[in-house]
């Protein structure tokens, strides 16, 4: 049975209870969740319906990047409190980057918790729930560096026809307002080897559409000794047959070498979308947050982009406000955004991060400075994200049917997709029957700041192994639905030493 395919029932002899993952921040977070998930149904949990009251095992899954990520899980235990109390046997596990971060404080301001454990150490989850059980006492075990790389666990994935690849953990970099380094430790890279194998094995079990990730996915090799690893990555990925879309989360403008764009661009299956963090448009911030790179060099990134990728749709993440940014610097922002016209813009009212030096940092913006001038980045960032996508008005696209992006889809009697460039697409449901993970093409009508319609019929309908892996997961019995596999790799745990670097790790 494949990884996808996953029980969902609580009437399945030999049970131990049902639970729920409540996931918070990044998309690494996204894939560690779904890494917790597979971990307890090996466990023989299986998930719990959607809309029940309370699971027997409830796993948060937090984050510690936003300044008030403390008070929203608090509130959240907080709120469960009385629940557990009426449920003898139910359990509370913590994990995550704001776990790393506070470690034995979690018990102390919410002694109802059974287990606290941090993002080195996901694999234990299941032991340290027996434990807590087994013991009748909270259970806090935070380890220091990565015990397994979390794709050698195994999984629940939410998705039948695309996954995330994790290719490495980590980060080398010290922005000074990001604490992801202290929690999530320095660069450690997966093997090629390791990373192609569960490419494989996911596109054996249906999947098209892989997505490659990394806190600093770009630069991917240095752990490894090839400053060209990512670009041999993208490329080796572009061999493997049935493998039809490859995107890859989130590179940093420093490592953004020409092989890399020459990779995207060569390679028929690497998506024509990026996003490339900006952070701030102002060189003078740039050097305060310790980003290692200057407005001429990001723009210089966007250019050769585009050149060499025409219809490249690019984002980026941006924060307003940070300590010290005058005027001045945020004009310099509302500059590269005129000139890059990014497709869309994630944009961020700074907020301390307990424990970043920015946030000690002289010169912290009044809310009221920050709010005004994110009002006007958003205003601005939405006319352009309008003009750009009534570029796409008349175009032609395939779309990857998408499962649950449109919110209005039954009312309007559409379907959602995802372009190449990953541009939302709402579609008129065709004649025919089509699944999530089935390709459809269609012309665009309508252009929207935020999604694009095709009011049309639909040009052509591909049925896909996709949309197969999607009905099959859909339609198996519950009894009769597997246990996670290991995706390709040859064991769990933490892999073998890598050689002595040589110059190249043979992806061509």
């Amino acid at each position: 049975m494949s990884s996808s395919d996953r029980s969902q029932a609580v009437d399945v002899q030999g049970v131990k209870g049902t639970y729920e993952v409540r996931t918070f921040g990044c998309q690494m977070n996204v894939h560690d969740s779904e890494r917790m998930a597979g971990l307890l149904e090996d466990a023989g949990y299986v998930r719990a319906p959607q809309g029940a009251d309370a699971a027997d095992v409830i796993v948060f899954n937090t984050c510690a990047v936003r300044e008030n990520a403390d008070n929203r899980l608090y509130g959240n235990l907080g709120q469960l409190a009385p629940k557990k109390a009426a449920r003898p046997g139910m359990q509370i596990a913590v994990g995550g980057c704001l776990a790393q971060k506070d470690r034995d404080t979690i018990v102390k301001k919410a002694p109802w918790v059974d287990v606290v454990f941090g993002t080195h150490n996901v694999g234990k989850l299941p032991v340290l729930l027996e434990r807590a059980r087994l013991r009748d006492e909270a259970q806090v075990e935070i380890a220091e560096s990565l015990e397994a790389f979390p794709s050698t666990l195994p999984t629940r994935r939410e998705s039948a026809y695309a996954a995330w690849v994790s290719i490495s953990v980590g980060c080398n970099n010290t922005c000074t307002f990001c604490i992801v380094p202290q929690l999530r430790g320095k660069e450690k890279d997966r093997r090629p080897g390791d990373i192609l194998a569960e490419i494989e094995a996911l596109v054996d079990e249906g999947v098209t559409e892989i997505t490659l990730l990394g806190q600093n996915v770009n630069a991917y090799g240095s752990d490894i000794g090839d400053r060209e690893a990512f670009s041999k990555l993208l490329r080796a990925c572009g061999r493997i047959d049935g493998l039809e879309r490859v995107r890859f989360t989130s590179p940093h403008p420093r490592d953004f070498t020409d092989d890399v764009i020459a990779a995207m661009a060569e390679t028929p299956n690497v998506m024509p979308q990026l996003h490339m963090p900006l952070q701030s448009g102002s060189s003078r911030v740039l050097k305060a947050m310790r980003r290692s790179y200057r407005q001429e060099r990001f723009l210089n990134i966007i250019e050769k982009v585009r050149a060499a990728i025409p219809e490249a749709a690019i984002s980026t993440d941006i924060i307003v406000g940070f300590p010290g940014e005058t005027e001045e610097d945020f004009a310099e922002t509302l500059h590269v955004v005129r000139e890059a016209r990014f497709a869309q813009a994630f944009t961020f009212q700074y907020s301390k991060r307990p424990g970043t030096p920015a946030a000690e940092m002289d010169g912290q913006i009044p809310k009221e400075v920050v709010q005004e001038r994110y009002e006007r980045l958003v205003a601005l960032q939405e006319e352009i994200s309008w003009e750009e996508n009534k570029k796409q008005v008349g175009r032609t696209l395939e779309l990857m049917v998408a499962e649950g992006e449109g919110r209005k889809d039954d009312a309007t009697q559409r379907l959602s997709g995802r372009a190449p460039d990953n541009r939302l697409v709402h579609f008129t449901r065709p004649g025919e029957p089509v699944r999530p993970g089935d390709m459809v093409t269609v012309e665009v009508t309508y252009a929207a700041p935020h999604h694009l319609l095709a009011e049309g019929p639909a040009k052509a309908v591909r049925r896909t192994r996709a949309g197969d892996a999607w009905e099959r997961r859909n339609a198996a019995p519950a009894a009769e639905q597997g246990k996670g596999v290991l995706l390709g790799l040859p064991k769990v745990g933490v892999p073998e030493p890598l050689p002595a670097p040589t110059g190249g790790c043979g992806l061509g």
